[in-house]
């Protein structure tokens, strides 16, 4: 099969090494050009982007020279885009305008109604909003925190309707990219996420669980904190679903889910690996299930407030973030969307 043409805009910062990483072998992608800011672009890559992951960077990326993040400069039919929010809108718009498919990890478009927001195992259909874009497309996918949460209420809803969630977040400092945060705010220490996590997760689950074009109806309560591991978001997760189904039922039923997707090269065959041990999940041993796409769910237990709770853990920069991307890239390429 020939391979597709792939660029990363923003390939220096934490998200775009992940990208590079992951994109380094790829059986259906062939990365051909890596783009950032103006800082970068001109020098090599590898004197651009001190590598900030374990092991060494891809050889083959070290020399190459990094672009500017403009039409004119990248050639690619699909980019991957790790770009700051900051930015991200306007680069990313300048794309699709010139009729590029854009796979976004920024949080620029999420809110966009003709934008799909997709988690390829949960809502593949959303796909059908691109119809409504033009030649060029844009598909986001979500919060780091949204992807987890969401993956886990999508099959609880062969139960009943899900009526309300509340969700609490442990969050690793590698969300916050690097420098990221301070260390005085780090070390020792566990404190409230001053971003707009909370928001995100009271809307981002509703529309990835809703029809293309509509809102899923229940309300989510959310905290985040930040806390001082390297890699891995932890979710407390409370769930009251119509009928009040038992924990074991549940837990057979995250088991037993296989998500709405075709194979893809990226994905593991069962998006939810379930453990029966009380101190898991575990950031350190955990995070990694997978390579890093596959989430850890335990302590399914029943809930005197709401009806059932659970922990879920997920690895942030890849199946949240990078990962979250390529996956949907992978999709584009496997529903026939993006041709060799």
């Amino acid at each position: 099969m020939s391979r597709v043409p792939v660029a990363i805009l923003g390939a220096t910062g934490m998200v775009g090494q992940r990208l590079v990483q992951l994109l380094a072998d790829h059986p259906w992608f062939e990365l051909i050009e890596l783009a950032a800011s103006a800082r970068s672009a001109g020098k090599p890559y590898g004197e651009a982007a001190p590598w900030r992951l374990p092991g060494d960077p891809p050889a083959s990326f070290i020399d190459q020279e990094v672009l500017a993040c403009t039409p004119a400069a990248v050639s690619a039919p699909l980019v991957l885009s790790a770009l700051d929010a900051s930015v991200a809108h306007e680069i990313e718009g300048t794309f699709r305008a010139a009729g590029r498919l854009v796979v976004t990890n920024a949080s620029a478009y999420r809110d966009d109604p003709a934008v799909p927001l997709v988690i390829p195992e949960v809502n593949p259909d959303h796909l059908a909003l691109l119809d409504l874009q033009g030649p060029g497309g844009i598909v986001a996918n979500p919060n780091c925190c949204a992807i987890p949460l969401a993956m886990v209420l999508a099959p609880l809803r062969t139960l009943g309707a899900i009526e309300a969630v509340a969700v609490s977040t442990w969050q690793a400092v590698s969300g916050a990219g690097y420098p990221g945060e301070s260390a005085w705010d780090m070390v020792g220490s566990v404190h409230p996420h001053a971003g707009s996590e909370e928001a995100k997760l009271a809307v981002e689950p509703l529309k990835i669980l809703g029809g293309p074009q509509a809102q899923a109806r229940f309300p989510i309560s959310a905290r985040c904190v930040r806390v001082p591991t390297a890699d891995g978001h932890l979710l407390g997760v409370h769930v009251r679903i119509t009928g009040s189904p038992s924990a074991a039922l549940v837990a057979q039923t995250l088991r037993d889910w296989r998500g709405a997707c075709p194979p893809l090269p990226s994905l593991p065959t069962a998006p939810l690996r379930l453990t029966e041990r009380r101190d898991r999940p575990n950031t350190r041993l955990d995070v990694d299930a997978g390579a890093g796409m596959q989430l850890t769910v335990g302590r399914i237990e029943a809930c005197p407030v709401l009806g059932v709770k659970l922990f879920v853990l997920g690895h942030n920069t890849i199946r949240g973030a990078a990962g979250a991307a390529l996956a949907n890239a992978e999709l584009l390429k496997a529903t026939g969307r993006l041709q060799a």
